[in-house]
C-alpha cells in the first residue's frame, strides 16, 4: 500500500511520497463542490499536516468526510504535496482513510507510585 509509516512532522521530508500517517483531526470543512474537503491533521504542538480530498474523488466517498472524521484519530495513506508553502496529503477513495479508534498506538497508562514512595515518605 504505502511506502513507509512517518510522523506528522516529518511529513515536509517526504513531498512527492506515498506515505501513511496517524493523528487526530483538528479541524477543517468543505465550502462548494468546485472546492476541495480541508481537513487539518494534528496541530500546532504536533506539526500540522493537510488532507486534501479533491471535488472529484469526494463522490467516491458514500459519507461526508467533513463531517464524519471531525475531531477523531485516522489513519491514512496518500501522496505528500507541497501548496503555497504548506504540506499536505491527497486522499482518494475511502480505503485511503479510516477511523483510528486506538489514537494513533499511543496508549496512557496510569502511573504507579510502588517503589516511589520512600522518596515521599516524611521522617
Amino acid at each position: 500500500m504505502a511506502q513507509s509509516n512517518i510522523s506528522i512532522a516529518n511529513a515536509g521530508k517526504h513531498i512527492g511520497k506515498k506515505v501513511s500517517v496517524c493523528g487526530k483531526v483538528s479541524g477543517g470543512g468543505f465550502i462548494t463542490n468546485t472546492k476541495p474537503v480541508l481537513l487539518n491533521l494534528g496541530g500546532p504542538a504536533a506539526g500540522e499536516l493537510t488532507i486534501i480530498i479533491n471535488p472529484e474523488d469526494r463522490k467516491n466517498f458514500p459519507y461526508k468526510p467533513e463531517d464524519h472524521f471531525a475531531g477523531k484519530n485516522v489513519c491514512l495513506t496518500g501522496k505528500i504535496i507541497e501548496n503555497n508553502g504548506k504540506t499536505q496529503i491527497v486522499v482518494q477513495k475511502p480505503e485511503d482513510i479510516e477511523l483510528n479508534e486506538g489514537g494513533g498506538g499511543i496508549e496512557i497508562k496510569p502511573m504507579s507510585l510502588n517503589g516511589f514512595n520512600r522518596y515521599f515518605d516524611e521522617d
